[in-house]
């Protein structure tokens, strides 16, 4: 098992998918916790937008992280596969085009936050797209998501 998902693999995310131009966001577990919510993960989850510049983007971002792509991961990545889930690297990296809950990365972004120069989705939007999956985990972990997006709000003023 991959150790958990930590502040300095954000980091390494960040600054990775900046030097590349990357359009990105962070959601699920890992977006949460950037935005303060007190839990652990065991991988960090990125919403890419679909494009071909942004698959190559994205290549070289994660080839500057040290992840051994294989030639499937490549092809995979650049044409926008819906779900890429990456173990052959420094920590564990979901890619995902299309998440459960969201229509289109567009509309993630409008409603993004910037939180120290880390890219995150709306806890609105992670919220949704943690509904929306409807896994056992996922919904265990709802009710404590739900309060935390009500503290959230009220002290970042960021709600909708």
């Amino acid at each position: 098992m991959a150790a958990a998902f930590d502040y300095r693999q954000a980091q390494e995310i960040r600054d990775a998918f900046g030097r590349h131009g990357v359009r990105y966001l962070f959601i699920g577990k890992s977006g949460a916790i950037l935005l303060g919510f007190p839990d652990t993960t065991q991988d960090a989850d990125v919403l890419v937008a679909k494009s071909p510049g942004n698959g190559r983007a994205i290549v070289r971002a994660l080839r500057d992280l040290h992840f051994d792509l294989s030639s499937t991961d490549i092809e995979n990545i650049e044409r926008g596969k819906d779900f890429v889930q990456l173990k052959n690297g420094p920590f564990d990296l979901d890619l995902i085009v299309a998440p459960d809950g969201i229509e289109r990365f567009e509309d993630a972004w409008r409603r993004h936050v910037e939180v120290d120069g880390f890219l995150v989705c709306h806890i609105d939007d992670i919220i949704a797209s943690k509904k929306a999956t409807n896994r056992v985990k996922d919904r265990e972990s709802l009710p404590r998501l739900e309060a935390f997006r009500e503290y959230w709000v009220r002290t970042n003023q960021s709600g909708r």
